[in-house]
């Protein structure tokens, strides 16, 4: 039983590492330009903040898209590259419209939002990989179990680091 849970869990984290990778990059190798170019909507806030930038965003792809690359090589199958791209790039698209959700809500830059945080970037990251291919309900799952944990200690690792302002 416990050997059939720590595959299930190696298959879940293999499968979505991509994305995670993507989701981290930002933290180390972001900086410079807004993605949105400082610009604000109507409501006077700005469209994901100065958090999200050029940079970090291109970071992420690369990175998530290595990764993917990587697992095609260990797998001897050339659609992991094409699948760790759009796990990377759903991964960022999600958190960019996490960011566009708590602007809108008023929510400050750098601030919690639950569940938002620890679980749009992996939806985003299964809706754009589905094309390609798409793990069984029994991994989705597990992706979605595990993802909030490894995040916020993901999160309380790149803290004590000094990469990130707070633990979260």
């Amino acid at each position: 039983m416990l050997n059939g849970l720590l595959q299930l869990f190696g298959t879940a984290i293999w499968f979505i590492l991509p994305a995670y990778v993507a989701n981290a990059t930002p933290v180390i190798l972001g900086g410079g330009s807004p993605l949105d170019g400082g610009k604000k909507l109507k409501d006077g806030r700005p469209i994901f903040g100065p958090g999200k930038t050029i940079r970090g965003f291109m970071a992420g792809v690369i990175a998530g898209s290595a990764m993917g690359g990587l697992e095609g090589v260990v797998e001897q199958s050339h659609i992991y590259f094409l699948l760790g791209f759009l796990l990377s790039l759903g991964a960022l698209v999600g958190d960019l419209l996490g960011s566009f959700i708590k602007r809108r809500l008023n929510i400050p830059r750098g601030r919690p939002a639950p569940i938002l945080d620890q679980i749009g970037f992996v939806v985003f990251a299964l809706v754009f990989a589905s094309p390609v291919m798409l793990p069984s309900g029994e991994i989705i799952l597990t992706i979605l179990a595990i993802t909030p944990l490894i995040h916020l200690g993901t999160n309380l690792i790149a803290y004590k680091l000094g990469l990130k302002d707070r633990p979260y």
